[in-house]
């Protein structure tokens, strides 16, 4: 719906009302060209708790532990961390070998 901004400004309170029913915009314009846009406030729902039920599929086992040797044990990506300063470096890595 379009409006002049004169309409507007007699009908401000009435719109406001019909626009928080219809949750339709308005654009007020002035000398036919638009210059502002009253919208409804969009309320967010109450609880974000478990919007998301039903959209994800778990497949096989995620909670046993894989037939893999971890790699902080065996030392495996050592070369990913040489770069690092030695206070930088992850600690509390166990390695077999040593």
């Amino acid at each position: 719906m379009k409006i002049t901004a004169a309409e507007f400004k007699a009908k401000c309170l009435k719109l406001m009302d019909e626009i928080s029913k219809t949750h339709e915009p308005i654009v007020i314009t002035k000398r036919g060209k638009p210059i502002a846009k009253l919208v409804p406030i969009e309320e967010p729902s109450e609880n974000q708790f478990g919007y998301m039920k039903g959209t994800v599929t778990i497949l096989g086992d995620v909670v046993s532990p894989i037939d893999e040797p971890w790699s902080a044990l065996t030392g495996d990506e050592d070369d990913l961390y040489r770069d690092l300063a030695p206070d930088r470096r992850p600690s509390g890595g166990y390695r077999e070998n040593e």
